[in-house]
């Protein structure tokens, strides 16, 4: 096919040029050619390719030269050696190109064919050949890549938008954080490695609400509105006690065990003021709150406290605190609430860093008043005790006697 688009693209004053200019270092002609293309030259029978040299010769007709050759003989050896030497010419290119690595030349077979109205034709593309793997591929590709931009960006929002602040109710009871220090240390005898998934004594909280706070500016704007809340609360309580009471213990997924709340209707309560505390924040253009319903909770122990503890222990077997699952805590009283930071270093008790607090019960500061009061009035009763103890001890007043006669016995003198 190429040798074909060849010969129809070459014009005869190419081969006309490609006569009279060989290329250099051209191969040497076949054996006997000379003595044929003399003989030929004799007769003067060279047909139009001969050489521009002998143009004349051929003007001045045939005969003048003798011998006699066949007809078309002259013919016959200029089209051999036209053909020899444009050989010659095609692959001395091909070296220089490849030598070389110049672009291709103008009358190379390549040029010829991009000159083809079909030359940058795609037949696949044309007739829309197309592989049946090739299309799976792509749309496999195509919804592979989806997928994991759209979850990045999810898993970005996420880790973006993770609480790091709450409201909590501190829990400062004695009896509660007794026994759940007995419940702890109950549970690291039976494994040791859950020493790692418990929670210090001093951070005992309930989470009441929980937000995202991005910057310094959106915490003051926080402690605005968690001040604010103030009086929305007062009004829920209306100047009442709010007892929490603690019983049995629960869990969520074996990944967290958490002290449970006892059923009664102060739990309702303190669900209304949760949700009055997020319409508030939410106002304010915070992002406070969750989706799911709120399970207010007392949680003593997680294993996401540890990473190197969960890729050791799975779940926390139900069975190591099955004695305590009915057992009664105690009460807290309802009387602070605090805006913590997660991520801020904990203060030296091990309570969260606190942003501020506001204080509920109207009547509940009146009993802390109280009882500051009792416990100094206890206090300085039991040294007056100790002071009568001493005083009736009689050893005890010989003593101040023998004293108080030496002070006067040195004054008369």
């Amino acid at each position: 096919m190429r040798r074909l688009l060849s010969s129809l693209r070459l014009h005869p004053a190419r081969l006309w040029g490609a006569a009279a200019d060989p290329a250099p270092r051209q191969r040497a002609p076949p054996p006997g050619w000379g003595e044929r293309r003399a003989a030929a030259a004799a007769a003067g029978v060279l047909g139009p390719g001969r050489s521009m040299a002998q143009g004349g010769e051929a003007a001045q007709g045939p005969g003048a030269a003798g011998g006699d050759l066949p007809p078309g003989a002259g013919e016959s050896l200029e089209h051999d050696w036209l053909e020899n030497v444009q050989g010659q010419k095609i692959v001395q290119k091909k070296r220089t190109k490849r030598r070389k690595g110049l672009k291709t030349p103008p009358d190379s077979m390549d040029c010829l064919m991009a000159e083809m109205p079909f030359a940058n034709a795609d037949s696949r593309d044309e007739f829309g050949i197309t592989s049946t793997f090739e299309i799976y591929l792509k749309k496999k590709t195509k919804k592979t890549t989806g997928r994991k931009t759209e979850e990045d960006s999810q898993t970005k929002k996420k880790k973006q938008d993770r609480p790091n602040y709450f409201i909590s109710i501190p829990i400062t009871n004695p009896k509660i954080t007794t026994g759940i220090q007995a419940v702890q240390d109950t549970l690291v005898q039976k494994d040791h490695r859950l020493s790692q998934a418990m929670v210090h004594h001093g951070s005992l909280h309930v989470t009441l609400l929980i937000m995202h706070l991005s910057s310094e500016e959106e915490v003051g704007i926080a402690v605005g509105a968690f001040l604010e809340s103030k009086a929305a609360v007062e009004e829920l309580l209306q100047g009442k006690h709010l007892d929490l009471s603690f019983q049995g213990i629960d869990h969520f997924k074996n990944e967290v065990v958490f002290v449970d709340f006892a059923s009664s209707d102060h739990i309702a309560t303190l669900m209304e003021i949760a949700e009055t505390m997020k319409k508030i924040f939410q106002k304010k253009g915070l992002l406070a709150g969750e989706n799911r319903a709120l399970k207010p909770h007392l949680t003593f122990m997680k294993l996401s406290k540890s990473p190197k503890l969960r890729k050791q222990v799975k779940r926390i077997d139900p069975k190591l605190y099955e004695n305590f699952k009915s057992h009664c805590f105690g009460d807290e009283t309802l009387y602070r609430l605090d805006l913590c930071s997660m991520l801020k270093k904990k203060q030296p008790n091990g309570y969260y860093h606190c942003e501020s607090s506001i204080t509920v019960g109207k009547s509940h500061e009146s009993d802390l008043i109280k009882k500051a009061l009792h416990r100094e009035s206890q206090a300085l009763l039991s040294k007056l005790n100790k002071i009568k103890e001493l005083l009736s001890n009689p050893e005890t007043r010989m003593k101040i006697n023998r004293e108080l006669f030496e002070d006067r016995h040195k004054q008369q003198q």
